[in-house]
């Protein structure tokens, strides 16, 4: 993921990485089958991500070795110690399942270059370390085996190659890492089965150093309204396209040149407005640090993430939720204790973020909402010391109203308002969800301007 510190080695090439953060990366798919392979992610709303490789040894995440500038034959080094004992895919599948997660994706290879599948043309990989092993076959089987959907996440860029810094002064490089791109792309591909999601992160010819630096008498930083327009370029299409030759259903995200199938919001600040004409989704670590494992990262509250969940489902968008398992494989237990908790509280409410869509009231003091056919959930994450929320009319008949748990909410109309009054709840409880049944299907293509867009909760 794309986090940087600030070293002598790095600062212009944070720059870039921010700027482009915030890009519009690829256009979207517009095939024929793009709808309808899209469609099961977009009810499936949530997922989890899971960061694990070399840089769990070192315990610092997963930028450990640019962050703290290792020579790459001595990051290299930590291959003889990857032998995790401890690892089971099945526990981590159960662990997905157990939260109310719908899909997994995992780090087939971070930009450290470090693979958990086998690839014969490459001496950096799982099976080419201690433990002697394909851990991605075993993820695969055991995530289909728990009826959820398998994700990979794959990096192109691959911090042991310098052409992909300056692709013009190391062409030899930078050639040879697209041909690595491509070959491991196509193993993918091909070896384990059928794939749902292929998650890319730093590819793209306008991401981090691909005209991320310029020579101009002097080094310096590419403008980000200026594309790059040196000699070499990913082909992503190509790659893309033997992809989905490959794996015709696959749906990936915006951050390759190829065209996308979503795209994506990265950490907690990222929430960002309603959006329900593009898919999207918010990735964010279950820890305060970073994606990879760091010993004595704090677990981020129940309350926090609920929130997050919420207000990613109100906005239209689908949530998917990070963990970096230890060294050994296992996933610290305070995090799949949390995790536990959010699929808890899933099973009683799951039917208000499941298979819906964001609205019809757009996000705002009150909180969020989000339908399916003729039920609207009203997500009240503030409640109003009148203890009655005032919302703008719908254009609809309501039916009535109500808990998940069927007790009758009161509520009155007038010609420009609807007053509900909020339920009785627990002090603690972070979400009171009023069921409101209306007398025909909401046109998901119609949304309700509130008052105050104060409620974009983060």
């Amino acid at each position: 993921m794309a986090k940087v510190k600030y070293s002598f080695a790095v600062a212009i090439l944070l720059t870039i990485a921010v700027s482009q953060a915030a890009a519009q990366w690829a256009p979207l798919a517009s095939d024929a089958n793009a709808q309808k392979r899209i469609e099961w992610w977009r009810e499936a709303r949530f997922g989890l991500f899971i960061h694990w490789g070399l840089y769990a040894i070192p315990a610092r995440g997963e930028w450990v070795q640019w962050n703290e500038q290792i020579p790459t034959s001595e990051y290299a080094k930590l291959i003889e110690q990857f032998h995790p004992e401890h690892f089971n895919a099945q526990k981590w599948a159960q662990t997905a399942k157990d939260a109310g997660m719908k899909y997994v994706v995992l780090t087939s290879r971070h930009h450290d270059g470090f693979a958990l599948f086998d690839d014969p043309g490459s001496d950096f990989t799982a099976m080419k370390s201690a433990a002697h092993h394909d851990f991605l076959a075993d993820y695969v089987k055991a995530v289909r085996d728990q009826g959820l959907r398998v994700g990979l996440y794959y990096s192109p860029l691959d911090w042991r190659f310098p052409g992909y810094f300056f692709p013009d002064l190391y062409m030899d490089s930078a050639v040879a890492l697209r041909d690595q791109y491509r070959r491991q792309i196509s193993e993918l591909a091909t070896n384990y089965g059928k794939l749902d999601i292929l998650w890319f992160d730093g590819g793209g010819n306008e991401w981090l150093g691909f005209g991320g630096v310029h020579f101009n008498g002097r080094w310096e930083g590419r403008a980000p309204d200026k594309p790059y327009t040196g000699k070499f370029d990913w082909q992503d299409n190509q790659v893309i396209g033997l992809l989905r030759e490959k794996q015709p259903n696959i749906i990936i995200n915006d951050r390759t040149d190829a065209a996308a199938d979503f795209r994506n919001r990265e950490g907690d600040g990222a929430l960002g407005k309603f959006d329900n004409q593009t898919p999207w989704e918010l990735c964010t670590t279950i820890v305060e640090g970073g994606w990879g494992y760091q010993e004595d990262a704090k677990v981020k509250s129940l309350a926090q993430l609920l929130r997050l969940l919420i207000t990613t489902a109100g906005r239209d968008g689908n949530f998917l939720l990070n963990v970096g398992p230890r060294p050994d494989g296992e996933i610290n237990p305070p995090q799949v204790e949390r995790l536990q908790e959010v699929g808890a509280w899933l099973k009683q409410n799951g039917e208000s973020i499941y298979a819906t869509r964001g609205g019809p009231w757009l996000p705002g003091d009150y909180g969020v909402s989000t339908h399916r056919d003729k039920s609207v959930y009203l997500h009240i994450l503030n409640k109003p010391d009148s203890g009655t929320v005032v919302l703008p009319q719908l254009r609809a008949r309501i039916l009535r109203m109500a808990t998940l748990t069927g007790d009758s909410v009161s509520y009155e109309q007038d010609e420009r308002h609807t007053k509900i009054k909020v339920p009785p709840a627990e002090a603690d409880v972070v979400d009171v969800i009023v069921k409101i049944e209306l007398a025909e299907p909401w046109d998901t293509s119609a949304v309700v301007p509130v008052d105050s867009d104060k409620g974009l909760l983060h």
